[in-house]
C-alpha cells in the first residue's frame, strides 16, 4: 500500500462538476457493415429510440472545462434484459429495456445519487455504484452501492465514512460482479488519518445481502487518473490504474498499486493529460477464453521516464511524452499479474488528437476498438481541443493485428457497453452533434432522448 500523496488536490477534480456542451450525432448508428476480411461481420447494427422520463444533462466538463461525455453504464442481466444507468436533476434513473433495446417499464429513480460509477444487471433488479450524501469534515458525497429488488430499494452500503477517514467527491470509478459477490474499484479523498487532504483509491468487495467482505484496499494508486476493473471466479478482481505519481498506467490487482506494481506503460499523467477514466473516456478491460487480458487507451508515449530527484520519498516519476497529441495504443496482459510487453499502436498521425478510446470483445477471437479523432488538435496544460472528425471502429485480432481498415462514421460508442450472451454489443448514447472546438463552461444541454444501439459480430 502506498502513502499519501503530497498534494491535496485531485488533479482531475471537476470544480462543482460544470457540464459542459456539445455530443454526438444521431444519424445512422455505424452505418452498415464495413469489413471485409474472413470471418468478418456482415450484419448492419440497428438502434431503437427510448424517451425518458427526465432530462439527461449529457456532458460534463473535465480538467480546465475539458469536453467530456456524462457516463451512461448498459448492463445485461444474466436473462439478456438489459438495464441504462443516466443522473437527471432528481437522482440517477435506471432504465429496463428488453434484449432488443426498447423500454420495458418504468423508470427507477435513485434519489440523492450523483453519479453513474458502475451497473450491474439482475434480473430482478440491478446494483449502482453512486455517491450519496454524507457528513463529514469536506462536506462531500460518500461512495455507495445501492441494490434494487423488483423496484424497491434493498439495500443500501456506504463505502466510505468517518470510520474509515475518506469520502468520495467523485467515483471515476467501476462495478463488477461475479455471481456472487461484488467488486467496487473508485477515488477517495482522504478526510483525516494518514492520508488527511490527500487523493487515492479503494477497492472494495461486497457480499449479495450488502455485507462487506475481507479483501481489496483503503489507499492504492494516488492520484487515480482512470480505473479498470474485470470480475474473477476466485481471488482478486482483475484491475489497472492511471497513477499519476508513479506517472503511467499500472496492474493494481490485489496489492494497492504499491511501488512494484507491474508497468503497463509509463504516461505522462499529471493534469489532464493521462488516457483518461475507464470505460466513461477510455478502454475498457477485456479477457480472453485463454486467460489473457486487453485494455486500450490514449497515450501520448514517453520518450523519457525516469524517478524524480525532487520527490523525497523516491516513489515519483518524470515521464517525457513521446508525441504532443494522444494516439490509440492496445496492451496485452498474459495473466491478472504481470504488465505486457510494448504497447500496440493503432494510429500516428501527428497533429490528431484520440480521444473516448474503447475496446470491447468481438465474437470468439477479435476485438473492436474505437476512438473519435479530432484534427488541428492543440494541447497544453492538459487541454486538448481540436475538430471532430468522426468516430472510428476497427476490428483486430488478440495480438493487436489488423482485421478490418477503419470504419469512419458519425456517431460513437459511449460509457459502459454490455456484451450479451451472443456477442451482441449494446450501448446508449445521447443523439447530438459532438464538438470539441474549446473548453466548455456554463450549463450541461440536455436530451429527453436516448438511443440504444445494437451490434452482432
Amino acid at each position: 500500500m502506498t502513502t499519501a500523496r503530497r498534494t491535496t488536490r485531485h488533479r482531475r477534480m471537476r470544480a462543482a462538476r460544470k457540464p459542459a456542451i456539445g455530443a454526438l450525432a444521431a444519424a445512422g448508428v455505424l452505418a452498415g457493415a464495413w469489413w471485409g476480411t474472413a470471418g468478418a461481420a456482415t450484419t448492419s447494427p440497428t438502434t431503437t429510440a427510448v424517451t425518458l422520463a427526465a432530462k439527461f444533462p449529457y456532458l460534463s466538463a473535465g480538467y480546465n472545462n475539458t469536453r467530456e461525455w456524462t457516463r451512461t453504464a448498459t448492463a445485461a442481466a444474466p436473462n439478456g434484459t438489459l438495464r441504462v444507468a443516466w443522473p437527471a436533476a432528481d437522482g440517477v434513473h435506471v432504465t429496463p429495456l428488453t434484449a432488443a433495446g426498447k423500454r420495458s417499464g418504468a423508470d427507477t429513480v435513485v434519489k440523492g445519487a450523483e453519479e453513474v460509477g458502475g451497473l450491474v444487471a439482475h434480473n430482478d433488479g440491478f446494483a449502482l455504484l453512486t455517491r450519496v450524501a454524507d457528513t463529514n469534515k469536506w462536506k462531500e458525497t460518500a461512495a455507495a452501492i445501492v441494490r434494487y429488488t423488483s423496484g424497491k430499494r434493498t439495500f443500501l452500503t456506504k463505502l466510505t465514512g468517518t470510520a474509515s477517514h475518506d469520502t468520495a467527491p467523485l467515483l471515476d470509478g467501476q462495478l463488477t460482479w461475479n455471481g456472487t459477490k461484488y467488486g467496487a474499484y473508485f477515488v477517495v479523498h482522504g478526510a483525516g488519518g494518514f492520508a488527511d487532504g490527500h487523493y487515492g483509491d479503494r477497492m472494495t468487495y461486497l457480499s449479495a445481502k450488502g455485507a462487506k467482505l475481507t479483501g481489496g484496499w483503503s489507499w492504492g494508486c494516488s492520484h487515480n487518473e482512470g480505473i479498470a476493473l474485470h470480475a474473477e471466479t476466485s481471488g482478486a478482481f482483475t484491475s489497472l490504474c492511471f497513477d499519476d505519481w508513479r506517472s503511467g498506467l499500472f496492474v493494481s490487482t490485489g496489492i494497492g498499486a504499491p511501488d512494484t506494481a507491474p508497468v503497463v506503460q509509463r504516461e505522462q499523467c499529471w493534469a489532464g493529460y493521462c488516457g483518461g477514466t475507464f470505460p466513461g473516456r477510455t478502454g475498457d478491460l477485456v479477457k480472453s477464453s485463454t486467460g489473457r487480458y486487453a485494455t486500450a487507451f490514449a497515450s501520448r508515449g514517453a520518450a523519457s521516464a525516469k524517478k524524480n530527484p525532487d520527490d523525497a520519498s523516491g516513489r515519483g516519476w518524470t515521464v517525457k511524452p513521446g508525441t504532443s497529441t494522444h494516439q490509440v495504443a492496445l496492451a496485452f496482459m498474459k495473466n491478472r499479474s504481470t504488465g505486457p510487453g510494448k504497447a500496440v499502436y493503432l494510429t500516428s498521425a501527428v497533429g490528431t488528437e484520440n480521444v473516448n478510446v474503447h475496446v470491447a470483445p468481438y465474437g470468439k477471437d477479435r476485438l473492436l476498438v474505437s476512438w473519435e479523432s479530432l484534427k488541428g488538435a492543440k494541447c497544453a496544460d492538459g487541454t486538448c481541443t481540436g475538430t471532430f472528425t468522426g468516430t472510428h471502429l476497427r476490428l483486430v485480432d488478440w495480438n493487436g493485428k489488423f482485421q478490418s481498415p477503419d470504419k469512419v462514421v458519425s456517431t460513437r460508442m459511449t460509457g459502459d457497453l454490455a456484451v450479451l450472451k451472443d456477442g451482441t454489443l449494446t450501448w446508449a448514447y445521447a443523439p447530438v452533434t459532438p464538438s470539441y472546438a474549446k473548453p466548455l463552461t456554463g450549463a450541461s444541454p440536455t436530451t429527453a432522448t436516448l438511443r440504444i444501439a445494437r451490434l452482432k459480430p
